[in-house]
């Protein structure tokens, strides 16, 4: 099978399956992060960096297919650059993609539970970084990571719905920073198309 016809294939796939969905959920966030502090490195070899603090922005979404289960995910960034004292300015952004399980809780909440893997992309400034098309002021260094997330969706009208929620990140050689996990929480406004809400 050639890659245009793979890519035909995989699209109507996907489609089929978003049509057949039960239920779909978009949702846009505001949290902060909890991580070891910039001392806690546990050898030389790590800065005494801290993901720690911040702002961060989020969108979400998921689309359930049987039995409140399916597939979602999420994308969260650091709102402004983090400059610690002698350290190079920086940014991370978080982005996964879950298995999700959402139970009902009565009419007007639902509980949700995520499970998955995506990664810790860190962009630090101040280096000039160029190609044939373009240049920017940064450069990237991604790690590879797991997800386990809970929230709690209470619908406030109709679809309409407001989730506290906390997500624990597990970060594969997290050089850049003093520890290999972090816990993103806050609450996300959102909106559920079908289910029964």
């Amino acid at each position: 099978m050639k890659k245009p016809s793979l890519l035909l294939f995989s699209v109507t796939l996907l489609l089929a399956g978003v049509a057949s969905a039960q239920q779909i959920d978009f949702g846009f966030g505001v949290g902060t992060i909890s991580a070891p502090s910039a001392s806690s490195a546990p050898s030389l070899n790590q800065p005494p960096v801290s993901l720690k603090g911040g702002a961060y922005p989020a969108f979400s979404g998921d689309v359930l297919f049987f039995k409140h289960m399916g597939i979602g995910g999420n994308i969260a960034w650091r709102a402004s650059q983090a400059s610690p004292n002698g350290a190079q300015p920086y940014r991370p952004i978080l982005w996964d993609i879950d298995g999700m399980w959402v139970p009902p809780l009565g009419k007007h909440a639902a509980a949700e539970f995520s499970a998955g893997i995506g990664a810790e992309s860190t962009r630090f400034y101040g280096t000039l970084n160029c190609n044939y098309f373009s240049c920017t002021n940064y450069v990237t260094s991604s790690h590879f990571m797991g997800q386990f997330g809970a929230g709690l969706k209470v619908y406030v009208h109709g679809g309409f719905y407001v989730k506290p929620e906390a997500h624990l990140y597990l970060v594969n050689n997290n050089v850049e920073y003093s520890s290999a996990h972090a816990v993103r929480y806050g609450g996300t406004i959102g909106y559920t198309f079908g289910g029964s809400h």
